[in-house]
């Protein structure tokens, strides 16, 4: 058997990849194209014209990147792949039985900067949470490249290294994680029910930390040209466009922050937003006004990305949000942040959710309609969606779960 991933430098959808494949004690040779051309071009003529890492490779077949990977293993089709039996595949150390303790006082969803923080507290009151970390283990923190606005980091730091310290401060107080995505809850009676596959742990209290993911705009032509052009990830794939004329598609920091990260390859950045004006904050928005690489284009959408026959993405076509006029705009790439849905959808049904889907919390607390579950971060937040209140109601997520522990038992 033989694994091979291709990867870059600053690419936190490798080192997931990487990762999952150590947990299974899965030897792979890594190649680096960030700074060898030769090996850039192999990746891309092995994986059919992807331009986006990682690519993996399984016995010389490719099976895509970190998300299919990832998806091949919640559907339970890696571990065949590789050559791992289902109850083996995961090693001896990388999944801790969670029948140890027939029940838990803590399980934390998600590890991300509210699920992070909620352990750590939760930890420090000597609950002894689970944190199930999903397979998107850091949250969107993991796809940003500076954080400047966290308090205590005068120089800011990087999103990836910021959530690994977070993770440490959380292993240090006595967390236990299990890596995997939660597939299934039942709220409904006590104890609380969370399973991952076949696996299903039970618990006193339930902290949904989730977060949200990268909202795409939802066309079948973005589907068919991911990674051919069309990325969610400047950090990942910018290096791809070197020289290259690329198309940003949002108005938002996440926007801004991409596109001003582009121009480090880019010759040109054109950023189009369907409004007349920006909603970046004002730093960010000064940022990109005064870089000569990046220009705008307002109140106007795009409907379709053009490319599908050539294998790559050729340019867009816009129409005017005002007039209705249709054009077209030549681009190499294909860059989307739009901001980002909740990811609630494994607790449809079963929580009270405003028409967006973000979990309802009562007022002042972190406590859903459900008694005993709690929510932190962007899985109720639509309003700040900042690191730094994530973090906030991780706390109180962990506190109020202390105080029903303690009123109820």
């Amino acid at each position: 058997m033989e694994v091979v991933i291709y990867t870059k430098d600053w690419c936190p959808y490798c080192d997931r990849a990487k990762d999952l494949l150590a947990r299974k004690g899965v030897p792979f040779t890594e190649i680096d194209v960030t700074s060898d051309a030769e090996r850039e071009r192999e990746m891309i003529e092995r994986s059919d014209g992807r331009m986006t890492v990682p690519q993996i490779f399984i016995d010389g077949v490719g099976i895509g990147g970190c998300d299919e990977m990832h998806e091949l293993e919640k559907e339970g089709r890696l571990d065949e792949m590789l050559g791992k039996s289902p109850e083996t595949g995961a090693g001896p150390k990388s999944r801790p039985d969670p029948m140890e303790k027939k029940i838990w006082n803590v399980v934390v969803l998600g590890s991300g900067p509210a699920g992070l923080t909620a352990a750590i507290y939760a930890a420090r009151g000597n609950l002894q949470p689970l944190l199930i970390e999903g397979v998107e283990a850091g949250g969107q923190l993991m796809i940003t490249s500076d954080v400047e606005n966290y308090p205590g980091f005068p120089d800011g730091i990087l999103g990836p290294e910021l959530m690994k310290i977070w993770k440490e401060q959380a292993e240090r107080f006595g967390t236990t994680f299990l890596q995997g995505d939660a597939t299934e809850v039942d709220l409904s009676s006590q104890p609380l029910r969370v399973s991952i596959g076949k696996q299903t742990i039970l618990s006193r209290t339930v902290i949904i930390g989730t977060g949200a993911s990268a909202r795409k705009i939802g066309l079948e032509s973005e589907k068919k040209l991911w990674g051919r052009g069309v990325s969610y990830c400047a950090t990942c794939d910018g290096f791809f466009f070197r020289d290259k004329e690329l198309v940003v598609v949002g108005g938002g920091d996440s926007a801004m922050e991409e596109g001003t990260f582009l121009t480090k390859y880019a010759s040109k950045v054109t950023v189009i937003h369907r409004r007349s004006s920006l909603r970046a904050s004002k730093i960010m928005q000064e940022r990109a006004f005064k870089n000569p690489r990046i220009s705008f284009i307002w109140d106007t959408v795009v409907e379709e990305v053009l490319g599908v026959q050539e294998g790559k993405v050729t340019g867009v076509l816009l129409r005017n949000a005002k007039t209705g006029e249709a054009s077209r705009f030549p681009c190499d790439g294909l860059f989307v942040a739009i901001g980002h849905t909740p990811n609630t959808r494994l607790f449809e049904g079963q929580l009270e959710m405003d028409r967006n889907g973000y979990i309802i919390t009562s007022n002042g607390t972190t406590s859903t309609s459900v008694a005993g579950v709690f929510a932190a971060g962007d899985v109720a937040d639509h309003v700040y969606r900042q690191a730094v209140t994530a973090a906030g109601t991780g706390c109180m997520a962990a506190i109020d779960a202390e105080r029903y522990l303690e009123a109820s038992h």
